[in-house]
């Protein structure tokens, strides 16, 4: 048996609802990191803050989840996945809860950090609970229905956050998300199956250095590190991009053109996840990822177009980006043994957070506005996208080299997986 093929069969019915409680813990997580970018001004008003200020609130979340992802690497394996998820769980509604209820810039600073830390550890087992349930050959479906959460809350977080801000104020969407986490916990609680993963005579200090010592973790760390370091440099520009380099108008036609790339979206999703298990996944990361490379060379130059191009355009930003997760995880998740899987999406994770904080921060810097208020810089921007695209694929060559039945999902052949562990 392979090193990711380890599950724990479900029936259709109940399979089902794992995954859809799944999805709605992963997409609540990345719209709580999404929904506070388009809540800046009023922010900054509120808490008299400066721009600086205001980044350091987004970017706090990101290096909490980091870090709590690195600490929960040496203990999750420890707990079984739904004791583990809900408890997590719990504490990013409350500290959500905390966000909207925030009476100054430091206590809001507090609870972003507090939400991104349990968020964070949340999301890991999420996609550790996927590889648990799901064979290897229906995974990159199933990966594809709970990895969906990322562009989609990408593509709804600006403008719900525009439209919550403009009508309640900026409290108002970390209530809505409050609520929304207490009605996904409750159904976790009845939904998610009990299942046994806890490793027995648990080690933390062993266990953290078995996963990072093994040379094929290593490699899909790469890739999931490269995977949304090539969308994290571009993302945060994106909404402002449209507004002042392809002159949207900011309350109509830009969330017109992002309800076009959701929908887009929402019907790509689930051919990319078929696809995932019916044909070489590498192949099917590389493919996305060319077509990504030619979708962001053009989105990244666009100049004054109409809402149809700029919808276009979004969708097919969207869609090429989400593509590639799909197969990515697929194949990070098909990596790891079982008894490695908590402890091990944990510290992935936490790469993942510390990789898109990095490309934030590298893209703030190459990205200004000038005197009349187009964004500079933003096509050298997509040619450093490009080479995190060329990364991702390359990496995922040297994953697929040592491991071929990452790729392969259909193959389960014992002499694989032994060739495999020797690699690691």
């Amino acid at each position: 048996m392979s090193q990711g093929s380890q599950h724990h069969a479900l029936t259709p019915g109940r399979e089902r609802a794992t995954l859809l409680v799944l999805g709605a813990v992963q997409f609540t997580h990345i719209l709580d990191y999404m929904i506070i970018m388009p809540l800046g001004a009023q922010l900054m008003r509120s808490f008299s803050i400066k721009p600086a200020q205001f980044t350091l609130i987004v970017a706090t979340y990101s290096f909490a989840a980091a870090l709590s992802g690195l600490a929960g690497g040496f203990v999750l394996d420890r707990f079984d996945r739904k004791r583990a998820l809900i408890t997590l769980y719990a504490g990013f509604g409350l500290a959500t809860l905390a966000c909207g209820l925030a009476p100054t810039h430091h206590w809001l600073l507090a609870a972003r950090f507090a939400a991104g830390a349990f968020g964070g550890l949340a999301s890991a087992m999420v996609i550790a609970m996927v590889g648990d349930i799901i064979p290897p050959e229906r995974r990159g479906r199933a990966m594809s229905f709970v990895v969906a959460a990322f562009p989609v809350a990408s593509v709804l977080g600006v403008p719900l956050g525009l439209v919550l801000a403009g009508k309640f104020g900026w409290h108002a969407a970390f209530y809505l998300l409050a609520g929304c986490a207490a009605a996904n916990l409750a159904l976790a609680s009845l939904a998610l199956p009990h299942i046994r993963t806890a490793v027995h005579d648990h080690e933390p200090i062993r266990q953290m250095r078995e996963i990072i010592s093994r040379r094929l973790h290593l490699r899909a760390f790469a890739v999931g590190a490269m995977l949304v370091m090539a969308g994290s440099s571009v993302i945060p520009f994106l909404a402002p991009s449209f507004i002042a380099n392809v002159g949207l108008d900011e309350k109509v036609q830009l969330p017109i053109a992002y309800a076009i790339g959701g929908a887009a979206t929402f019907i790509s999703t689930p051919i990319v996840g078929w696809l995932s298990d019916h044909v070489d996944r590498f192949r099917l990361l590389a493919w996305m990822s060319g077509a990504a490379i030619v979708v962001v060379l053009f989105v990244t130059r666009l100049g004054p177009s109409s809402i149809a191009l700029a919808g276009t355009m979004m969708a097919l930003f969207m869609v090429t980006m989400s593509g590639r997760f799909t197969p990515a995880m697929a194949m990070i998740t098909s990596a790891v043994e079982a008894r490695y899987r908590g402890g091990f999406m944990s510290v992935n994770s936490s790469i993942q957070q510390a990789a898109a904080g990095f490309a934030n921060v590298l893209a703030g810097l190459m990205v200004v506005s000038d005197p009349s208020g187009r964004l500079v810089g933003f096509p050298q921007l997509g040619y450093v996208a490009i080479c995190f695209f060329l990364l991702t694929v390359l990496f995922a060559a040297q994953l697929r080299t040592a491991a071929p039945h990452v790729a392969k999902p259909s193959q389960r052949k014992p002499a694989v997986a032994t060739a495999t562990e020797a690699v690691g």
